[in-house]
């Protein structure tokens, strides 16, 4: 499986992976302060974008994923690339780096985790993942969205900008039922291997970045740090799950400062 994909800029590759109901349009705002330094490549994640989501489930597992971007960098000749994941896409990324470590310069995590630790976690999580898919297919993108925009982890973007929050759910709304149902069978965070475990071996710098107000994802980042020595921690003040969103400024100088000290 490939991946839609579209590039700018020049230098060392950049690679950039969205999370759940994003697509490569997702860091258009912040791309171009990047492209002053990096050639960045986003990506369209399955069942996002313009990347559809496989015919078979089992073949938009996260591994095979982890490979098949590997493969693609190996082909766009962007190996190592320095690679920053968002919430789904720090998951993967992350995943990509324990699997496929010669493809990984230095690894950026925001809002991200190395999954459920428990079997019972993770099934519990699959049958959550699976209601919301099947609710998805029956009343539709809007219904979706609407939902996915009352959830608690969005709580801090509704003071944001309204034309930031517009041109998000723009965005989300761009979405298909079927595509998005079949992400969340295939590499919701239930139906991930939980990478715990595997964090003492992550052989690259790693930066976890979380918002302040984002609780959970701060606390799961602290875990992950005290695991793993290779990974640094740091949280932006005022900000809630969507850093690159709701404090991009300080969250591309973290990333850029991050580079230039681990390049």
């Amino acid at each position: 499986m490939t991946c839609h994909y579209v590039e700018a800029g020049i230098g060392k590759p950049l690679v950039l992976l969205h999370g759940f109901t994003g697509s490569s349009a997702a860091w258009d705002a912040i791309v171009p302060h990047f492209t002053q330094h990096f050639r960045v490549i986003c990506l369209d994640l399955p069942g996002h974008g313009r990347t559809p989501a496989p015919s078979d489930p089992a073949r938009g597992a996260l591994p095979l994923v982890a490979g098949d971007i590997a493969a693609l960098l190996h082909n766009l000749e962007a190996t190592p690339a320095y690679l920053l994941g968002y919430s789904m896409g720090a998951r993967l990324a992350l995943g990509i780096a324990l699997l496929h470590p010669h493809v990984v310069r230095s690894l950026i995590l925001e809002s991200g985790s190395p999954g459920l630790a428990t079997e019972a976690e993770r099934a519990a999580r699959r049958a959550q993942d699976e209601a919301l898919a099947t609710r998805i297919e029956q009343y539709g993108i809007e219904a979706f969205v609407d939902e996915w925009e009352r959830l608690p982890l969005w709580a801090s973007q509704r003071q944001a900008p309204e034309d930031m929050r517009q041109r998000l759910r723009a965005q989300r709304l761009r979405n298909t039922p079927a595509e998005l149902a079949a992400s969340l069978r295939s590499m919701g965070t239930g139906a991930q291997p939980s990478f715990w475990d595997d964090l003492p071996r992550l052989s690259v710098p790693t930066l976890a970045i979380t918002g302040a107000l984002d609780e959970k994802f701060t606390a799961i980042a602290r875990d992950m740090c005290a695991r793993c020595p290779m990974m640094t921690h740091w949280i932006i003040e005022g900000a809630g799950h969507a850093t690159h969103l709701e404090r991009p400024a300080e969250f591309v100088q973290r990333v850029i400062d991050f580079i230039a000290a681990h390049g």
